[in-house]
């Protein structure tokens, strides 16, 4: 069974919302066996919404509207839904007593354009609203159904579980969607995907998604079965011989950033790191203290931005900056060495680089990154050469870091 997804409101259009409404539905169809296929906003534009109530509802089997059901003149969820099927609003009466006694209750008085809330598309059932004024509706059409939900979050996640869920679980086939998510770091989307196509290829079920980021890949493999035996089962088919090719480049198996990773393993072996940085300016200490729990192993970090920060905070050498720069392997040792010494960690990482926008020298071209990485047993470094803008090269050089001292950790090369 298929569902698809409308966020109303023009303002969910902006550049700064994120539709997170859609995210929980998502999950929670998820656990019934429902998959997801569609998701769109549309601003409050009656016709356009409309439209797509009516495609929506002719090719998939649920369809959940949320947002829209205020009482203001742009709130024209009701209206359109209504327009879509072809059928008439029709007045609550018990419906707009309920608002006015809410807002009594508030000791507040009722707006007469909060009766608006209070139609009901004709043949819907009314869902209740036990956090806000917008009641929600339910109602069926040629064999689809049609949930209309409030746009606040609070309000919507109380509706959806109170109402929806048992009714959705009665109507919902036996089916189960399982999903196996794997993190890898250390390969570019092209050298993985030609690595472990010939074996995702060979199935239609479950479906394969390569997510890319900067550092960053991300395989879903998601399988819909009668029974969670036979989906483990099938991503156990699928799964284990891509494990197998791209070992210990996974990081992840439950969808924890690289962060995360590696701090459970400083916290397993109670140690600590700290950071010396110079091109990503704090990214990489940003990046472990974004983990919860980060305190009990990250010790602290410097920003050291020019050659005297570095000589002053991390004492590195005049010599060493004079004859191999500050964008060097030697450089960069040297920051992760004094690092490490200033802050008595177990490790301590650095990083130093040509992020741009400029395009660097003959020398040191925009790209070039060194990270280093100090503890008992030695100081090394790795290079790279990044593509990209200035903001992705610091963001791959932050990941290579953290890449760096789980492999340390784990014994891997």
């Amino acid at each position: 069974m298929n569902a698809e997804i409308i966020a109303i409101g023009s303002e969910m259009l902006a550049g700064d919302r994120v539709d997170t409404n859609s995210l929980y539905l998502t999950g929670e169809l998820n656990k019934l066996g429902v998959e997801v296929v569609a998701k769109c906003v549309i601003g409050d534009n009656r016709d356009r919404l409309a439209a797509q109530v009516r495609q929506s509802m002719g090719r998939s089997a649920i369809l959940i509207l949320s947002g829209g059901l205020g009482p203001t003149e742009d709130d024209v969820t009701r209206e359109a839904v209504a327009q879509a099927l072809g059928r008439n609003l029709v007045f609550d009466t018990a419906i707009a007593d309920w608002l006015a006694q809410r807002f009594a209750a508030a000791k507040r008085t009722m707006a007469e354009v909060n009766k608006r809330q209070a139609y009901v598309i004709q043949g819907a059932d009314v869902l209740s609203n036990d956090r806000g004024t917008a009641p929600g509706q339910w109602l069926e059409e040629s064999g689809a159904v049609a949930i209309l939900l409030p746009g606040p979050p609070h309000e919507l996640k109380s509706m959806f579980q109170r109402h929806c869920i048992p009714r959705l679980a009665s109507i919902a086939p036996k089916q189960v969607i399982r999903t196996l998510f794997l993190r890898v770091a250390g390969m570019g989307e092209s050298d993985l995907d030609q690595l472990i196509a010939p074996v995702y290829k060979k199935y239609q079920n479950p479906v394969t998604t390569i997510l890319a980021a900067a550092g960053d890949i991300q395989i879903h493999l998601r399988a819909r079965c009668e029974t969670e035996a036979e989906a483990d089962a099938l991503l156990a088919e699928v799964g284990d011989p891509i494990e197998l090719l791209l070992g210990d480049r996974i990081y992840s198996r439950n969808g924890d950033p690289l962060q995360v990773v590696v701090g459970d393993l400083l916290h397993k072996l109670d140690a600590t790191v700290s950071v010396a940085e110079s091109a990503t300016g704090g990214m990489l200490g940003e990046r472990f203290t974004s983990a919860p729990g980060s305190s009990q192993y990250f010790v602290g970090g410097f920003i050291t931005y020019n050659n005297a920060m570095k000589m002053e905070l991390l004492g590195v050498s005049p010599e060493v900056l004079a004859e191999h720069g500050a964008v060097s392997q030697e450089t960069a040792e040297a920051m992760a060495l004094g690092a490490r010494a200033r802050t008595k960690s177990t490790y301590a990482l650095s990083i130093t680089g040509a992020a741009g926008p400029e395009t660097g020298s003959e020398k040191v071209p925009k790209g070039t990154t060194y990270v280093g990485l100090s503890d008992a047993a030695g100081t090394i470094s790795v290079n790279r050469q990044f593509l990209g803008d200035r903001q992705r090269i610091r963001t791959f050089a932050a990941q290579m870091a953290l890449d760096l001292l789980r492999r340390r950790i784990t014994g891997r090369p």
